[in-house]
C-alpha cells in the first residue's frame, strides 16, 4: 500500500499535554502505518518538535526518532513542513499562529486560541484570507462519557431538555504541603492563566453541541487560594480566578448551571460530570461512563426529616453500555484534521469555533466586572 508523509511542526511537545496526548496520538498513527485515506494511500505523520529548551527537545526527539529545532522561523520557512500545531503556553499563541499562517502552513491550535475575542477573530480572518486549513482542538467531545450522552440525546430519550448542570474541578495543591499538579503559569494572568480562560472554551463547545447554543451568561469568579509556590519552590501571588460559578441561558431559555473550581474536593462520579434533565428522562455522564433514568423508572422519594434515608439514589440509574471501541480523544481530533488537510473533508471545529470559546470567556469576565447578564451575539468574520 502506498504511503505519503506529512510533516507537522509541534510547538510545545515537551509539555505534559503536548507529549502525553498529542504527540502520543500522532506516534500511534505512525506506528500503525499511517492513516488510511479514501484513495487507498496511508498518510504517515512525521512530527518535528519545536521549542526553547534544547535539552528537553533532544531527549524527547531521541526517544522517538524525531527531528527537533529551537528555530521557529526556520521551521516555518521550510516548504516541506505542511502543518503547524501549537500546544505551547497560552500566552503568545495568536502571534505564533499568525506567523505560521503567513508562512502558508495549515494551523491546528490548542484552546484557547487567543486571549481576546479581537485576536481570535483576527486569526480566523487571516487563515481564511491565506486559504489554509485551520482548526482548534475539541477533544472532550470524543470522550466516551460525552459520546454516550450525545447518543442518549439523539435517541430522543430525554424528551424536551429542561435544564442541565456541569460540575468540574478538584483540589490543586498550593505547593506548601504537597507539590502542585498544575504548572504555575496557570495562575498568572500575564502567562495566559485563569480558570475561565483555561476551561470555558471547553464548556462552550460541550454545551453548544450536546445541550444547545448558549445565548447569554451570568458569571462570578473568585480567587480562593491567593498564594502558591512555583516549580522552584518560591512563593508567588495568584492574580487570576480559581473558582467560578456561572449560569448559561440557551437560545430556547433552558438554563445550565456551571461550577468550576481548582479549590474543591471531589465527591461525585468524576472530576467532570454533566447532568441533563428532560421531560422523558435524565442522563448524567463523566469522562468515561454515562447513566440514565427514564420517566417510567423515576422513583418517588418522600421528603422526611424524621428518618434517615435508606435508599441508594445512585442505584436507581441504569448505565449506558459500551457499544463501540473508543479511540483516544486527541487522536480522534487529529485523524479528522489530517483528513481535512489531505482530502478536504469537513472539519467540525475550524478556528471560528475557537473564537466562540473566547467570546464566552470575554462575556464571563464582563459579567463578573459589571455584575449583570451578558448576551452572546452571532460572530461575524
Amino acid at each position: 500500500m502506498a504511503t505519503e508523509t506529512i510533516n507537522i511542526v509541534i510547538e510545545g511537545a515537551t509539555g505534559r499535554l503536548g507529549g502525553n496526548q498529542h504527540l502520543r496520538a500522532l506516534l500511534d498513527i505512525r506506528r500503525e502505518g499511517g492513516l488510511p485515506l479514501r484513495n487507498g494511500t496511508r498518510l504517515v505523520p512525521e512530527p518535528l518538535l519545536l521549542g526553547r529548551n534544547a535539552d528537553k527537545l533532544s531527549a524527547l526527539a531521541t526517544a522517538h526518532g524525531l527531528a527537533w529545532s529551537t528555530d521557529r522561523n526556520a521551521c516555518l520557512a521550510d516548504a516541506a513542513n505542511s502543518i503547524y500545531f501549537d500546544v505551547s503556553a497560552t500566552a503568545g499563541r495568536p502571534e505564533r499562529a499568525r506567523a505560521a499562517i503567513a508562512a502558508g502552513k495549515h494551523v491546528y491550535l490548542e484552546k484557547p486560541i487567543a486571549g481576546t475575542l479581537e485576536d481570535a477573530l483576527a486569526l480566523v480572518r487571516a487563515a481564511e484570507r491565506a486559504g489554509v486549513r485551520h482548526g482548534v482542538v475539541q477533544d472532550k467531545l470524543f470522550l466516551p462519557g460525552l459520546v454516550k450522552l450525545g447518543r442518549v440525546r439523539d435517541s430522543g430519550f430525554l424528551g424536551k431538555i429542561l435544564s442541565a448542570r456541569l460540575d468540574f474541578g478538584w483540589w490543586i495543591f498550593d505547593g506548601e504541603l504537597t507539590s502542585a499538579q498544575r504548572s504555575s503559569w496557570n495562575y498568572r494572568k500575564a502567562d495566559g492563566g485563569g480558570l475561565v480562560l483555561d476551561m470555558f472554551p471547553h464548556w462552550r463547545y460541550i454545551v453548544d453541541h450536546l445541550i444547545g447554543p448558549i445565548a447569554s451568561v451570568s458569571c462570578r469568579v473568585t480567587t480562593d487560594v491567593p498564594q502558591r509556590r512555583d516549580e522552584r519552590g518560591e512563593r508567588y501571588r495568584v492574580d487570576v480566578e480559581d473558582n467560578v460559578a456561572a449560569t448559561f441561558e440557551l437560545a430556547g431559555g433552558t438554563l445550565v448551571q456551571v461550577t468550576s473550581s481548582w479549590a474543591t474536593r471531589v465527591r461525585r462520579d468524576d472530576m467532570l460530570t454533566i447532568q441533563v434533565d428532560g421531560t422523558l428522562g435524565s442522563a448524567v455522564c463523566g469522562l468515561h461512563r454515562c447513566w440514565v433514568q427514564s420517566l417510567a423508572t423515576t422513583p418517588k422519594p418522600q421528603w422526611n426529616i424524621e428518618a434517615e434515608r435508606r435508599e441508594d439514589f445512585d442505584d436507581q440509574w441504569q448505565e449506558v453500555p459500551d457499544v463501540d471501541a473508543y479511540r483516544n480523544s486527541y487522536r480522534a481530533g487529529w485523524e479528522l484534521f489530517l483528513r481535512h488537510v489531505a482530502e478536504g473533508s469537513p472539519f467540525p471545529s475550524p478556528l471560528l469555533e475557537g473564537a466562540k470559546g473566547i467570546q464566552l470567556v470575554d462575556a464571563c469576565y464582563r459579567s463578573h466586572a459589571e455584575r449583570r447578564w451578558v448576551d452572546l451575539s452571532p460572530l461575524a468574520v
